[in-house]
């Protein structure tokens, strides 16, 4: 039997400032309107958004109601990023944001969305302005490149405002303006996430297990439209399926077992390739196990992969290595390696094959 996933319900012209529902804990009601010239208008703020290197997870999950819905598990990388500022402009209409680099429309989107809630949370004005991005998240790789510009452009003008917005209230702004958002406003907590609903299916605890990723690129780099991927069929086996990787990965974050959720990971970028069909994958599994690595993910929307070693056992750094010569060998490009997971996550610095902090530019694709 197949179950289509339901389109989320969304409410577009919902009133800017309320919260029908609070997937993410109680949103505050829109603040009343103060007597004109009571308060100050907004000025110019600032917002930063991190990215991600892909999924551990993705697949269809039951929600607490028993519906079925498409959810994942980002694998949180501290750098690259993306930094925006919002000037306001008095009397520009709020609908007018002009946003630099030109083709960011969406962060543009959010941006005013942003303005509609900020001002009725406020009482200030509800100015457009001018909006700009920059930062090195690589565009089309699976890295949520514009959930990062969208939710930076949400956090600056919320700046602006004098504002810090709750991660529901960013989430829904961030599913109105882009149609499908991955969870980077609740930053590195391990979550399941139903990212064309902008809500939080399950949190699975506080912290991911500590994992070595040495990162690479998969289909020569080429950029993927996510949106026009097809919304996976939900099927018995489907569900049963993702509910197994599900309860397993609770228990990897539970146990901080780095073995066990590699074995989710790779599972899951397994099951992808049914629609994926990178032509390396094959390549890439094998590699991985012949150089002690727990597992290997890929983003189930882009190019970008890694191949997961466990920090913990003696020899990482030199399976890392090994890794970096077979994804050579290979032909694969490497990108980077970086540690993420258990208390804090940073670029992997130690390793030679890594000298800093890679951007769009280092890759060796562009």
């Amino acid at each position: 039997m197949t179950t289509s996933i339901p389109a989320p319900d969304t409410a577009p012209d919902a009133v800017p400032g309320t919260a029908p529902d609070a997937p993410f804990g109680t949103v505050p009601d829109a603040v009343p309107a103060p007597p004109p010239g009571t308060v100050p208008a907004p000025a110019p703020g600032t917002g930063h958004a991190p990215s991600h290197h892909g999924e551990l997870l993705q697949g269809v999950f039951l929600d607490a109601a028993g519906r079925p819905c498409a959810g994942l598990v980002t694998l949180p990388v501290a750098e690259p990023g993306t930094r925006a500022g919002f000037t306001p402009r008095a009397g520009v209409p709020p609908e007018t944001v002009e946003v630099v680099p030109a083709d960011r429309v969406k962060a543009a989107r959010a941006a005013r969305l942003a303005v509609a809630v900020c001002a009725a949370r406020t009482g200030r004005p509800a100015y457009g302005g001018v909006l700009r991005l920059s930062g090195g998240v690589p565009l089309g790789l699976g890295m949520g490149s514009s959930t990062s510009d969208v939710l930076a452009a949400v956090r600056a003008v919320a700046d602006a405002y004098g504002l810090r917005l709750d991660a529901g209230t960013a989430a829904r702004l961030a599913v109105r303006a882009e149609r499908a958002s991955d969870p980077l406003m609740l930053d590195a907590r391990p979550v399941l996430f139903a990212q064309r609903e902008g809500r939080v299916l399950e949190v699975l605890g506080t912290a991911l297990p500590r994992l070595l990723v040495v990162g690479c690129l998969l289909g020569g780099g080429a950029p993927v439209d996510t949106l026009a991927l097809p919304l996976p069929e939900a099927t018995g086996a489907d569900l049963r399926f993702y509910a197994g990787l599900r309860d397993r990965l609770r228990r990897a974050v539970a146990g901080q077992d780095a073995a066990l959720l590699g074995r989710v990971a790779t599972a899951s970028a397994r099951r992808a390739q049914r629609v994926l069909r990178q032509p390396e994958f094959a390549a890439l599994d094998a590699l991985a196990r012949r150089t002690g690595a727990v597992g290997v993910q890929v983003s189930h929307s882009g190019a970008v992969a890694g191949v997961l070693h466990d920090p913990a056992v003696p020899g990482a750094a030199a399976r890392a290595e090994a890794t970096r010569r077979a994804l050579a060998a290979q032909g694969i490009p490497h990108t980077r390696t970086f540690t993420t997971g258990g208390t804090n996550s940073r670029p992997a610095r130690d390793f030679r094959t890594m000298r800093h902090a890679w951007t769009a530019t280092d890759c060796s694709l562009h």
